[in-house]
């Protein structure tokens, strides 16, 4: 299958003798203003919580230790499942669990901002993962579905990502608002209106989607994948926390790699697997899945890069730190708008390759931060800004690039892999440049031992976004040779 979207209109035939809309009919606007909204509202959630977790540990007496349950339990659940529920949603419909997932993630939502004890508020986090795993992958194959093959489905999701990028940032921002004016429980609460408007709207606006003949669940394969990233999440959690030498750490990624080694033995053999090897054999998905985790990991971890910089060597408040991030918000929904023009204009791997040097390049400018607060704002607003728009293109082509070219029977496996690929980015990128820091000296907590701990962190992220370059350039470039001659 091509990068590009010229050489897809070549090679797929629903692509080349389907009608397309010219633009978006008034029902499409309607379907992708809903759906855009609830993955805005769950991408919030990964980050609404973060600035006030103090708050909640002084409200509720959770303990030093215990505070980072909060994010772990929800983090858990919403990467270590979302292949299981992605191709849930192929078999008993993706609408019914879409809604399905909103409603317990409303309800979680309302038990989590009403919760008396912390144990009542680690369940609530549990099921706002368990919604989240179930209700991201649910919605973008809908998305997906719901736009032919094109420019119309990668204008949809170039809108996605820039919300669902936005909607971290935002997060950050709009936690520590809310903590600040009303209370931590507000964090909570403003899922409860959101997810009832959508649970109204969606029924009559969304259409259900599921294949013709349903296999059977491949349970052994769901188990395996399924613990085995939970492992890998948990294992990074600890090391991030802890560091890499934690028994604890070492013992999650261990059993997680171990896991997934079995997960591969058995889709190689059970009739009706989980995730087809063919499916993982085609370049676009693997590679491009391979770019999306490097995406995610490396511009979300960069906001608790910049946030530790700004809160404990310039001296910034949670509030204006988390201000601060406006202006990577704004760059991502610039990228995001521009993605769809420069791919319909050129390919995915232009917009790959591009925005991975444009983030490369920005996110390196940052190794010159120092202690002095109007040269380093100076330095820091523009960088995360045309970071964020690099960040954001590649994005955009990965989501293109991984779910083109699949019939819609296997949409909802394709978007369950985006989207681990997003979730498990989100929830690694975090503890790795967090032990990053720790190993590069920054437990003296001093101003200046921990500007060096993020300057090596910032080293290692524009590292791994280069690499994301070089494997877009090798891989999915050979691939596109390979299908125009």
């Amino acid at each position: 299958m091509s990068t590009t979207s010229a050489a897809s209109r070549r090679t797929s035939p629903a692509v080349a003798h389907s009608p397309q809309p010219p633009r978006l009919t008034g029902h499409l606007k309607l379907v992708l203003a809903v759906l855009l909204v609830a993955q805005f509202m769950l991408a919030v959630d990964f980050s609404i919580l973060n600035v006030a977790l103090p708050a909640i540990g002084d409200g509720l007496g959770f303990s030093l230790a215990n505070l980072q349950w909060i994010a772990t339990s929800f983090a858990l659940c919403a990467a270590g499942l979302t292949l299981f529920f992605g191709r849930i949603g192929d078999l008993v419909g993706r609408k019914r669990i879409f809604l399905g997932s909103l409603g317990l993630l409303g309800v979680a939502s309302l038990v989590g901002g009403l919760a008396p004890s912390p144990e009542i508020l680690i369940v609530a986090r549990v099921a706002q993962g368990l919604a989240t795993a179930a209700a991201t992958p649910a919605g973008l194959s809908l998305l997906t579905i719901s736009f032919p093959e094109g420019p119309l489905r990668q204008k949809a999701l170039g809108l996605n990502g820039a919300l669902m990028s936005a909607g971290f940032t935002t997060g950050a921002i709009l936690g520590g608002v809310l903590t600040d004016l009303l209370s931590w429980r507000w964090a909570f609460f403003i899922n409860v209106p959101v997810a009832v408007a959508v649970l109204l709207i969606a029924p009559s606006v969304i259409r259900e989607s599921r294949p013709a003949d349903r296999p059977k669940l491949d349970l052994p394969g769901a188990l395996t994948v399924t613990l085995g990233l939970l492992g890998l999440v948990y294992g990074l959690t600890q090391a991030g926390e802890h560091g890499w030498t934690n028994p604890h750490a070492l013992t999650g990624l261990i059993a997680g790699a171990l896991l997934l080694v079995a997960f591969y033995v058995v889709e190689r053999k059970v009739a009706q697997p989980l995730v087809p090897l063919r499916v993982l054999g085609r370049r676009n998905v693997a590679w491009g899945n391979v770019l999306g985790l490097l995406a995610f990991v490396t511009e979300t971890s960069l906001v608790y890069l910049l946030t530790l910089y700004m809160q404990k060597t310039l001296g910034f408040s949670a509030l204006a730190a988390g201000i601060s991030f406006g202006v990577l918000g704004l760059g991502t929904v610039v990228g995001g708008l521009l993605a769809p023009k420069v791919i319909a204009k050129t390919s995915t791997l232009t917009a790959l390759v591009a925005g991975g040097l444009i983030q490369t390049i920005f996110t390196a400018a940052l190794l010159f931060l120092g202690t002095s607060t109007a040269s380093s704002m100076a330095l820091l607003l523009p960088a995360t800004f045309f970071g964020g728009v690099g960040n954001m293109l590649v994005i955009v082509g990965f989501m293109v690039t991984a779910t083109s070219g699949l019939p819609d029977r296997e949409q909802g496996l394709a978007t369950g892999l985006t989207t681990m690929s997003q979730q498990v980015g989100i929830t690694m990128g975090t503890p790795i440049m967090s032990a990053t820091v720790t190993a590069a000296g920054a437990g003296a907590g001093t101003a200046a031992a921990i500007l060096d701990g993020v300057t090596t962190a910032i080293a290692v992220n524009a590292v791994l976004v280069g690499l994301g370059v070089l494997i877009a350039a090798i891989f999915l470039n050979t691939q596109r040779q390979r299908q125009q001659t």
